[in-house]
């Protein structure tokens, strides 16, 4: 089994002060705050509690990380400001909003030292004083296996801190514009799409240019891949955020809201290679991020045996 797409391991951030974060409202279409919950916290700390519980049963090594600061509301989403990668690397990234900027822990990465192989933490965060982002595997989604990319161009994808990442991580750079029918641009790459090992889930009709939408969608081919195509919808549905994972067998974790999405034919697709596993996190999705916003991935060898 191939878990260079797939990791094993994730680690997750327990929130205790979660909202809809005020300060990326402006240019996230996903968030809302006139959903859910008057007092969100504990709702937002059950659906996470019953995702982890959901993804320990699945076979996934799940590390939780407790966050009781209260100026860090999207905290629950640390996809963002650190990724793995296999060979023993770390990266860390900038961030576009102040207060996300308080989300970068370094015990977290301390104890990924200590449970996993690190040979290096590449950190481009010092970066923010040039009002620069890229905010990790939410701004790119990335093939591990074809070393690809694939990247929305937004505020929080800096082209040259892009070329930067892709060079010292041996990726090749594919970056596109991607917008809605209303014309809002796609925040975040890992809403728009999702890579697994044998298939791809994204929403080509999205892609801006019709000429880079045909590169995209023949690169993804290429690899070998089926290449689900999304609707709008879907994606606003938080389709195309899902996350390939290996457990005690290949998953695909999605929120419950997104697998309502699919259609028969497209689940049918995906259980060719992957068992759903869909979360239900209602009032987390406010925040305008799903399933694999929650999710970092460990691409790290383990030290030793993982206890969960």
């Amino acid at each position: 089994m191939n878990t260079l797409q797939a990791p094993t391991a994730v680690v997750m951030i327990r929130p205790h002060h979660f909202r809809s974060n005020p300060d990326t409202i402006s240019d996230n279409a996903f968030q809302t705050t006139t959903e859910g919950p008057a007092d969100p916290s504990n709702t937002a700390l059950q659906e996470f509690d019953t995702a982890v519980k959901a993804l320990r049963s699945a076979g996934v090594h799940v590390h939780v990380f407790e966050d009781e600061g209260s100026d860090t509301p999207d905290s629950v989403f640390p996809n963002n400001w650190f990724s793995t990668h296999s060979g023993g690397h770390i990266a860390i990234y900038p961030m576009y909003s102040q207060n996300r900027r308080l989300e970068r822990r370094w015990d977290v990465i301390e104890e990924l030292k200590r449970s996993y192989r690190v040979q290096d933490v590449i950190d481009f965060s010092g970066l923010e004083e040039d009002e620069l982002a890229l905010e990790g595997t939410g701004a790119m989604v990335l093939d591990h296996i074809g070393r690809v990319a694939y990247t929305v161009k937004s505020t929080r994808a800096d082209p040259v801190l892009l070329e930067r990442f892709c060079t010292h991580f041996n990726y090749e750079p594919m970056a596109f514009e991607a917008r809605d029918s209303q014309g809002r641009d796609v925040y975040h790459s890992n809403v728009l799409m999702g890579i697994a090992e044998k298939f791809a889930l994204i929403c080509l009709s999205m892609i801006v240019d019709p000429a880079r939408r045909a590169e995209v969608a023949a690169r993804l081919s290429e690899s070998g891949r089926d290449v689900i195509d999304l609707s709008e919808e879907q994606i606003a549905n938080f389709a195309g955020n899902c996350f390939a994972l290996t457990g005690n067998d290949p998953l695909l974790a999605l929120s419950a809201r997104a697998m309502e999405a699919l259609t028969p034919a497209q689940i049918r697709r995906i259980e060719h290679s992957a068992r759903l596993l869909p979360l239900s996190i209602p009032t987390i999705e406010t925040a305008g991020g799903s399933v694999r916003c929650m999710l970092a991935g460990i691409h790290l060898s383990p030290r030793k045996r993982i206890s969960q």
